[in-house]
């Protein structure tokens, strides 16, 4: 995948195998599914990819297909600096059923490969039936990586039991309001080498924007949400996925790659939003 000079500045994550990929990402859900917002939508991601957030996620359900659409017109010109995320319906995640998506994913994203597949969640399918799958797709050279989302701890060691040792991301829930996988589910990832990617990380713009993070963020002199995306990455093992429609959006989005958090930031928002002390389910929005 080629990177420009702009790209190579963007903090990077390390997927099993060595590929580095961006830290923080376009996160798609909702785009696409008003024509008003068409070519803002298209001009955003690609001011995204512009300014090194050469990661973007989408998947088959959003806008039931037409946010894959909107993807695709969007990466026109652009599909060799980008690493592609998608994301299969857990009800055609059979065999064939994962083999037949991806093809009409990619007709939608008039590409001809998608960098990481996953699996959106965990459906009725075995999880063998769609390692195959994936590993069909992976053979053929249609996906290069394939990965899950939304899977906890538990449904890992299945995967894992399963033959899917070469899960490359899990795609999760994860910011300051929503800590719960750092219980087991992080720690398992980070002993196989398997990257958490963060959908929602500032919950949508409903996080709290005053308290710890506007405290962190008057410290620092940047808005309560880069705070929040800073603590996402904070890791160096994990990929945020904000949605930004607007170029202001965007340009602060990714100028948060850039901000650290010490050991006193850090503090802060534990005594706000506690680390979990005890195993709870994995939360989905």
């Amino acid at each position: 995948m080629g990177r420009s000079d702009e790209d190579a500045k963007m903090k990077m994550v390390e997927l099993p195998g060595g590929e580095r990929v961006p830290a923080l990402g376009l996160g798609t859900w909702y785009m696409g599914e008003r024509a008003a917002m068409r070519a803002a939508e298209i001009d955003s991601l690609r001011l995204g990819i512009d300014l090194g957030a050469a990661l973007v996620d989408t998947a088959e359900m959003y806008g039931d297909g037409r946010t894959e659409t909107l993807v695709g017109a969007a990466l026109a010109g652009y599909r060799e600096r980008v690493f592609l995320v998608s994301k299969v319906y857990p009800h055609n995640a059979s065999r064939t059923g994962v083999v037949l998506a991806c093809e009409r994913s990619l007709k939608r994203l008039s590409t001809d490969r998608i960098d990481l597949y996953l699996l959106h969640w965990r459906g009725s399918h075995p999880f063998a039936e769609t390692i195959a799958g994936f590993e069909a797709l992976q053979a053929a050279g249609k996906i290069r990586h394939w990965g899950v989302s939304n899977l906890d701890a538990d449904d890992m060691a299945e995967l894992f039991a399963a033959g899917g040792t070469a899960c490359a991301a899990n795609q999760i829930l994860y910011n300051p309001g929503r800590r719960g996988p750092e219980f087991d589910l992080l720690p398992l990832l980070e002993r196989r080498g398997i990257p958490v990617m963060a959908y929602s990380p500032i919950e949508q713009a409903r996080l709290p924007r005053g308290g710890a993070l506007g405290g962190v963020a008057h410290k620092h002199g940047v808005d309560p949400f880069q705070v929040a995306l800073a603590w996402a990455m904070r890791s160096g093992k994990a990929i945020a996925i904000p949605k930004a429609a607007r170029p202001d959006h965007v340009r602060a989005n990714v100028a948060a790659a850039d901000l650290v958090l010490d050991a006193e930031d850090l503090a802060v928002i534990d005594a706000e939003f506690p680390p979990p002390r005890r195993k709870s389910g994995l939360e989905m929005l």
